[in-house]
């Protein structure tokens, strides 16, 4: 029986996502190269050994375009017999990479494979792709929901709309999502002041236009002094009578993130301790008008393929792409919310939308460790109305 298992995962520190972002002046091949090289570095794997680059990236194009991943693997100095593939589902980019590499070790097409992400949403900004491209749905799609008039809609809308939609749904008032935003920021602070990312992050370089360069090592989106009365006093950002706000919505940010997954004989042949086994995979879907909730089929079909309930999980990464998302699946699961991002999550953190996927692998990995838990799930909502779902088991 082959077992997929994760030897090393590393991201870069995440930068807001603007043109005055700490991040924004690396180009996103370079910066989705740190992690890869990182890895080697970390485990001193001959890069030779790595069969396939799988990468996360929603917005392929520009900076972005033409396969980011082998693009990435070259630049990380990986020898040219290394290949690479970009994979798209949506914000659920490269936790989808981390699902088909884990899957292909176990199936026997890969021995060391690594699954990635990358956004930088300060040089390619959300949606470019389907500005250059033009309108992505087609009309058969678009008529289809016009005519069903799914959640009281005309048809298909943004997410910000549909976290307004699953706010009224599940009766989530705006002084809950902004308590649960301030949670993130606090816990997010807090988890920075005590080290506990410091495992996770791989330092990155940057250099200012009069000559000076300083080492970057911490999230730039955490505000500390977060509070109610700040974020109560933020208009709201898609419904003028809402309540979904720049403050409980994830950041726009830059970042890239990283995986060694191998099969497990061969990793301990090569001297390397596995630290987590996948334990389970699953998507879950909903209707593309409400988007944002797939993250609770999702959960539901991983738990009952794992054989197991949530109270058996020791905590829980949910991406933070909107509050509403979070404590809407919260609710329909019944979740210990001690256990729920426990070191902050997207709203505080960003939201790096390819690199999503593996960010959030990072820190779920990095807190089992640290408590000595032994089951994480991590699950996240997808642009479409998709979600992925994943079961790791802390290894001794």
């Amino acid at each position: 029986m082959r077992e997929a298992v994760i030897v090393d995962v590393v991201r870069t520190p995440l930068g807001r996502g603007k043109k005055t972002g700490a991040l924004a002046g690396w180009h996103p091949v370079d910066l989705a190269a740190e992690p890869l090289r990182a890895l080697v570095d970390r485990t001193g794997i001959d890069p030779a050994l790595i069969e396939d680059v799988i990468m996360g990236c929603v917005s392929q194009v520009g900076d972005q375009s033409l396969n980011i991943a082998r693009n990435a693997a070259l630049a990380a100095g990986f020898p040219d017999t290394v290949p690479g593939t970009s994979v798209d589902r949506q914000c659920g980019s490269s936790q989808q990479a981390v699902h088909f590499a884990a899957q292909g070790v176990i199936a026997g097409a890969y021995d060391c494979v690594i699954a990635a992400g990358v956004e930088s949403m300060s040089r390619v900004p959300m949606g470019a792709s389907a500005g250059i491209a033009g309108i992505p749905f087609g009309p058969k799609m678009t008529e289809r929901y016009q005519k069903e008039k799914l959640h009281g809609t005309g048809g298909l809308v943004g997410q910000g709309n549909s976290a307004e939609i699953i706010s009224k749904k599940w009766n989530l008032s705006r002084e809950a999502l902004d308590q649960f935003s301030v949670g993130s920021h606090h816990k997010a602070a807090a988890a920075t002041e005590n080290g506990w990312f410091k495992n996770e992050i791989v330092p990155v370089e940057l250099k200012h236009e009069d000559g000076r360069s300083e080492t970057m090592v911490h999230d730039e989106g955490i505000r500390p002094d977060s509070s109610l009365a700040k974020l109560a006093s933020l208009s709201p950002a898609f419904d003028e009578k809402g309540v979904i706000t720049a403050g409980n919505s994830s950041q726009i940010t830059d970042g890239a993130a990283a995986v060694l997954i191998m099969e497990r004989k061969r990793a301990e042949q090569l001297g390397l301790k596995p630290r987590a086994r996948f334990h389970a995979f699953a998507l879950g879907t909903c209707d593309p008008v409400i988007m944002l909730t797939a993250p609770i089929p999702a959960t539901h079909a991983v738990l009952k393929r794992a054989g197991m309930t949530l109270d058996q999980l020791d905590a829980v990464e949910i991406n933070e792409a909107f509050a509403p998302v979070v404590l809407a699946w919260a609710k329909e699961l019944g979740a210990d919310m001690k256990k729920v991002n426990p070191h902050g999550g997207a709203i505080a953190l960003g939201h790096p939308l390819g690199a999503s996927g593996a960010r959030l692998l990072s820190t779920l990995l990095n807190y089992l460790e640290r408590t000595k838990g032994r089951f994480g799930l991590q699950t996240m909502c997808e642009g479409g109305g998709m979600a992925n779902a994943t079961i790791i088991e802390r290894l001794d």
